[in-house]
């Protein structure tokens, strides 16, 4: 039996929760194209009859602009001392960007330590031919236990990259049940499959304050239906009216569209109402980013 943990880290929107949710076979972490996204550590729990592989889900890695900015670039970075093996993914851009170059910098004191595999995503959108002298780029560093392309969105290599990691593995127990999928409880998923509808929907200057909070969820005795109440923060006044929209309409459309995720993920038809409430300048001050769950 292999078992052990394994963090997927990387510049924003470079692929790394379209990666989770395709190995996982299910939407667990939110994606979209806009950076932020993922705010959180998530642990995705990853079963197979020889192995179980915890994937740690982590925020992009970036200059912090904010108090939020500066727990998700900590939750990143101390999410690299607790695993076995740390996976950097990059895209298949024919140059090492700065922002790459600087996380390969920083890996260099793990070599030794930790195991560590690239993975260059979004071969799709290449051709072959362009990715032997990325690959030469990236080898030069003489980091990496195994260089992968792959392509989240279609699952290219994904099956070399899981035997990578048994290979690396070492043996050990089954850390979590044969039925989890993740640590996080059910009102997270609620709150993140809202926040990425929002994130879809709205404006530039607007999704990276949006918070989502789920109020409450419960399923009713009488029929199969789960009642959930979730609200949707900001950081402006002006925000409120741009999420609420013409007559309710986008608010309207970002409940319709959690609402059929949520009922996909929880296999049961969903009651979801929706509030709308300011909390102005919520990432700067360091008590509602710990209100909020960011601690």
């Amino acid at each position: 039996m292999k078992s052990g943990f394994v963090t997927i880290i990387g510049r924003p929107n470079v692929g790394k929760s379209t990666l989770l949710n395709r190995i996982m076979g299910e939407k667990l972490s939110i994606t979209s194209n806009k950076p932020q996204t993922t705010r959180n550590r998530i642990q995705l729990i990853y079963h197979e009859e020889d192995a179980q592989i915890i994937f740690l889900d982590t925020p992009g890695i970036q200059k912090p602009k904010n108090k939020l900015g500066n727990y998700m670039l900590g939750v990143s970075q101390d999410s690299l001392a607790e695993v076995d093996v740390i996976t950097l993914m990059v895209d298949s851009s024919s140059r090492i960007g700065p922002t790459d170059k600087e996380i390969l910098e920083s890996l260099k004191k793990y070599k030794g330590k930790t195991d560590l595999i690239l993975l260059i995503n979004k071969i799709d959108q290449v051709e072959k031919g362009s990715l032997l002298p990325l690959i030469d780029q990236y080898a030069k560093y003489n980091l990496f236990k195994e260089i992968i392309p792959i392509s989240a969105s279609t699952g290219d290599n994904l099956e070399e990259y899981l035997q990578a990691l048994k290979r690396i593995l070492p043996e050990g127990p089954k850390y979590f049940p044969d039925d989890y999928i993740t640590d996080q409880p059910e009102k997270f998923i609620v709150a993140e499959f809202i926040r990425e509808k929002a994130l879809y929907n709205l404006q530039e200057e607007v999704p990276h304050g949006v918070m989502v909070v789920c109020d409450s969820m419960k399923e009713r005795e009488d029929k199969d239906l789960l009642d959930i109440e979730a609200t949707i923060y900001v950081e402006r006044d002006s925000h409120k009216g741009i999420i609420i929209g013409k007559k309710g309409q986008m608010l309207k459309t970002i409940g319709s569209q959690s609402r059929q995720d949520l009922e996909r993920f929880f296999s049961i038809k969903v009651n979801l109402q929706i509030w709308v409430k300011v909390s102005k300048n919520w990432r700067e001050k360091q008590n509602m980013v710990e209100r909020f769950g960011y601690q």
